[in-house]
């Protein structure tokens, strides 16, 4: 028995008509009805009950016609499932990313994804939270490095590692004596913070920090990334609180990065991706950044 003995007899069951059947299937009607005489004699059993006005499917046909169908249909998936294989290899890997978190990690892993999926196209996209969920519902990012919250009910959501928070300021050798001394200087300084709208729940974070400080923070200049606020603060136009994971990447930045040591706030950072499983390269991203991102996490809190 080959596939186009079952393909031969699924068209013919369909149609019920021999003449039919092989104009569909782009064969004269002769060859067609011996294909099926050779699945029945194979079979050992009478599939169609001919006669001169119609054709109909005998109960062991009728029977079979369902495994048959059944059988075609697993095998358009398994065609689809191995095109997806196919593309997850071969094809492009899209990767949502915050301008606040640490970088060349993600350039560690990709690195070592470039040797495991050499023809894989890796593309990285700085894109703020909220977007990040909006394209990841909408299949234009397949991971998102992102912060939580993630208020999605498409979306898988992994996390990654939590990271506290540090006040920025310019390059100084002044020490605060006491916490209250900080406070002070802060309070009279003007501060730069990401944009309301660009990143609400990281915004609260920031003002919650300052609330629990004694104050409300003079908000000066609003910047969308990371690397705008940090060079406004170098060059001495502001304060800012940025997630400590930053001061490692921008170590060499003439800015001061201040621990606030009695402040239990901080920001989460998630993977964030649609559950597909069928995706080698994906699922190859999310198991090496996320076991990768923990190791980094045990190491800060010993």
């Amino acid at each position: 028995m080959e596939l186009r003995h079952l393909l031969y007899f699924k068209t013919v069951a369909e149609e019920l008509h021999f003449t039919k059947a092989a104009t569909r299937l782009f064969i004269s009607q002769p060859p067609l009805s011996r294909q099926i005489k050779e699945l029945e004699e194979e079979l050992q059993v009478q599939l169609f009950l001919r006669s001169n006005k119609q054709v109909t499917l005998t109960h062991a046909g009728k029977y079979f016609k369902t495994e048959v169908d059944a059988l075609f249909a697993r095998l358009e998936e398994s065609k689809e499932v191995a095109r997806k294989i196919h593309e997850g290899v071969s094809g492009e890997l899209k990767i949502g990313y915050i301008s606040s978190v640490y970088q060349s990690h993600l350039a560690e892993i990709l690195k070592s994804m470039q040797k495991e999926f050499p023809y894989l196209k890796t593309s990285l996209f700085e894109v703020p939270t909220l977007t990040q969920i909006k394209e990841l519902e909408e299949g234009r990012l397949d991971v998102g490095i992102l912060r939580a919250p993630v208020l999605s009910g498409k979306l898988k959501v992994e996390s990654l590692f939590f990271d506290p928070f540090v006040v920025v300021i310019p390059l100084t050798n002044h020490e605060f004596l006491t916490e209250q001394a900080f406070a002070d200087f802060l309070k009279k300084s003007p501060f730069i913070f990401f944009n309301k709208d660009f990143a609400p729940h990281y915004n609260q974070k920031l003002l919650e920090i300052c609330q629990r400080m004694g104050f409300t923070p003079d908000i000066t200049h609003e910047a969308n990334n990371v690397h705008s606020i940090l060079q406004l603060v170098e060059a001495g136009l502001g304060v800012s609180i940025l997630p400590a994971s930053l001061k490692k990447q921008y170590a060499q930045l003439k800015v001061s990065f201040i621990t606030l040591n009695d402040i239990p706030v901080n920001t989460e950072v998630v993977l964030a991706y649609k559950e597909s499983g069928q995706n080698p390269a994906l699922e190859w991203f999310i198991a090496h950044y996320r076991d990768n991102n923990h190791c980094r996490s045990r190491r800060y809190h010993h």
